[in-house]
């Protein structure tokens, strides 16, 4: 009698909590070829763990350099990219058979990567050399080496492919790199420590958070011209962009803060605060939900954007950082850097009175020491590997 009270009240202890345990997702109608998979850099592990989303289950842990940072996916091939900044190298990882296929030598402590649109050239930010590497991948070779400004640290590709804008950290510039000439057009002062950015897209303008200043910095990189400084919160460190454009979210992490600014007319519309440091944060493809880890809280923030508010606190590991959503957009995948896992939590249509919950815990997976960055990647394989 003692051991059915004992579960009768841990079962819905357990349901309120959001915990709930299966084992395969269902993907009605992907058919055997769907793969889709996470990728995480552990940056003291010098490991890459590969989760599958089909399933939660790791499939692989793949050794790269040296504090891997920087992670990008090719849209236009089955490969991924690994910054490792201890070991100034970029480690190329084979999405269908999850295994480094080859390692090319960039410069000094490389932070940041981002691929064109054609998934033909990378360009990686090169902080303790002051220059940018832009690689060939289909020769997986060096093309050109781009001076730009002091410590830059995000290059990144306007969705058109022709400009890359690269934010130099320890110059409070901006670098505006010809992508079809291969050859930096101009440098904007902005503001003070210039860190992410985010580019419109329709490719015309790129925004640039500064933290230390408190601002946000938006240029015309048509015109390569400064449209306007704005000022948000203390210490903003990263950018988040409406799929549609039309806003932009900005972390405030020393202000406990988001600002949210209206693209067009280059206006601040507010800023809420959001929980303890937050950090960074994702935006979902219907434009409706601002997902956004704080890092001295322990929690995710799920603010409705079209509500304006928030609408739950999610508890996750030790120092939430990176996160991103599965291709269907019904998982969020959280990157606990201080604890050394991933969090995947579950958001659906709560189908019965004992589920009041919109948001679920799935599982906890460990992954290795101080993971820093997730990319997740779906495709098609060429064939069924061994044992699906």
């Amino acid at each position: 009698m003692r051991k059915l009270l004992l579960i009768v009240v841990l079962v819905p202890l357990a349901v309120a909590a959001g915990w709930w345990y299966f084992h395969e997702r269902t993907l009605p109608g992907y058919g055997p070829l769907y793969r889709e998979y996470a990728y995480i850099s552990n940056g003291k592990s010098n490991t890459v763990t590969v989760l599958d989303l089909r399933s939660f289950r790791v499939v692989r842990t793949l050794q790269v350099g040296v504090d891997p940072t920087g992670l990008a996916a090719n849209p236009k091939r089955n490969e991924i990219y690994v910054v490792n900044t201890g070991s100034s190298n970029v480690s190329v990882i084979d999405a269908e058979q999850n295994k480094v296929v080859a390692t090319i030598g960039v410069y000094g402590r490389p932070f940041f990567i981002d691929v064109s649109p054609d998934g033909r050239r990378a360009f990686v930010a090169n902080s303790g050399s002051d220059n940018v590497s832009v690689l060939d991948l289909d020769r997986r070779a060096i093309l050109a080496t781009l001076r730009v400004g002091a410590s830059p640290g995000v290059a990144r590709v306007s969705p058109d492919g022709s400009t890359v804008v690269v934010s130099n950290r320890s110059a409070n510039s901006v670098s505006i790199i010809d992508a079809a000439r291969l050859a930096v057009r101009s440098a904007i002062n902005v503001c003070i420590h210039p860190e992410d950015i985010a580019i419109l897209p329709d490719s015309t303008k790129a925004f640039v958070s500064c933290s230390g200043s408190g601002q946000v910095a938006s240029i015309d990189i048509k015109n390569d011209k400064l449209l306007a400084l704005l000022d948000v919160g203390e210490t903003p460190v990263s950018l988040a962009l409406k799929p549609d454009g039309g806003e932009m979210a900005v972390f405030n992490f020393d202000a406990g803060s988001i600002s949210m600014i209206e693209t067009t007319g280059n206006e601040v519309s507010g800023s809420y605060l959001i929980g303890g440091q937050p950090a960074r944060g994702v935006i979902s493809l219907d434009n409706s939900r601002l997902y956004v880890s704080n890092f001295g809280a322990n929690n995710v923030a799920v603010y409705d954007i079209d509500l304006g508010k928030i609408i739950a606190y999610l508890p996750v590991g030790t120092r939430p950082d990176a996160m991103a959503l599965s291709q269907d957009q019904n998982y969020l995948l959280v990157v606990d850097s201080g604890s050394g896992d991933l969090v995947v939590i579950q958001k659906r249509q709560p189908e019965k009175k004992f589920e009041p919950l919109e948001y679920s815990l799935v599982t906890i997976i460990p992954v290795g020491i101080q993971p820093n960055q997730i990319v997740v990647k779906s495709f098609l394989a060429t064939k069924i590997a061994e044992g699906h």
